[in-house]
C-alpha cells in the first residue's frame, strides 16, 4: 500500500473504534510510522482526511454488501443478498473496521459535534434507503409482494434493522446477534413476498 492508502486504512480503523473527535492526526501518524510532512503531502487537514476515509468506507461497503447482486433475478433476492453479505462479509470485518460499522459510529458522534460531516454520512443512509425502496417497488410492480405492503415502511424497517444490528455489534461484537437480526429480516421478506 502507498503511504496515502496506509493513512486512509488506519484512519478507518481508528474512526471505527475511537470516532472522529477522539482520533488525532498524531495517533494515525504513529500507527503508520510517518511524519507530519508525510501526512501533509497527501492531506491538507483532518477534515480532508475524513472525506477521503468516508469515500474509501463507501467503496468498501459497496464491494462487500453489493457483491453478487447481478446473479439475483428478483429485486427482493437482491435485498436478501445484501443482508447476507452484510452479515457474512461486512459487519464483522475486524481488519478494516475493528469497532464495527463506521457509518453508524460517526453519524451518532458527529451529529451534534460536526453536523456538516454528519450530513455527509446521512446522505449515504438516504441513498441506501432509496435503493431498498426502489428494489421493493420493482418487486411490487411485478406483483410479487402481498397486497397492501407499504414499500417505504419496509425499506425503513430494513434500514433500521441494519442500524440496530450495527449498534448491537459495536456494543458486544457478537456475530450471533447480528445473525439473529439478519435472519429476522430475511424471514420478514419471505413473509411479504409471493
Amino acid at each position: 500500500m502507498s503511504l496515502k492508502d496506509r493513512i486512509i486504512h488506519e484512519t478507518l480503523r481508528q474512526f471505527s473504534t475511537k470516532g472522529y473527535m477522539s482520533t488525532s492526526i498524531n495517533d494515525i501518524l504513529e500507527a503508520v510510522s510517518t511524519s507530519k510532512g508525510g501526512f501533509y503531502n497527501h492531506f491538507k487537514s483532518k477534515e480532508e482526511l475524513f472525506y477521503a476515509a468516508l469515500s474509501e468506507a463507501r467503496k468498501i461497503w459497496r464491494e462487500k454488501n453489493l457483491a453478487g447482486l447481478e446473479l439475483c433475478d428478483r429485486p427482493i433476492d437482491k435485498i436478501k443478498k445484501i443482508l447476507e453479505n452484510y452479515r457474512e462479509r461486512y459487519i464483522t470485518d475486524t481488519e478494516t473496521f475493528p469497532g464495527g460499522c463506521i457509518f453508524v459510529a460517526l453519524a451518532v458522534e458527529l451529529n451534534d459535534q460536526q453536523p456538516h460531516l454528519a450530513r455527509e454520512i446521512n446522505e449515504g443512509f438516504c441513498r441506501f434507503k432509496a435503493m431498498l425502496k426502489r428494489l421493493l417497488d420493482q418487486e411490487k410492480q411485478n406483483n410479487a409482494l402481498k397486497n397492501g405492503i407499504d414499500t417505504g415502511m419496509v425499506a425503513e424497517m430494513i434500514f433500521s434493522g441494519f442500524v440496530g444490528s450495527c449498534v448491537a455489534y459495536t456494543s458486544d461484537k457478537s456475530k450471533e446477534h447480528v445473525g439473529q437480526c439478519v435472519e429476522g429480516l430475511l424471514n420478514f421478506l419471505n413473509m411479504i413476498s409471493l
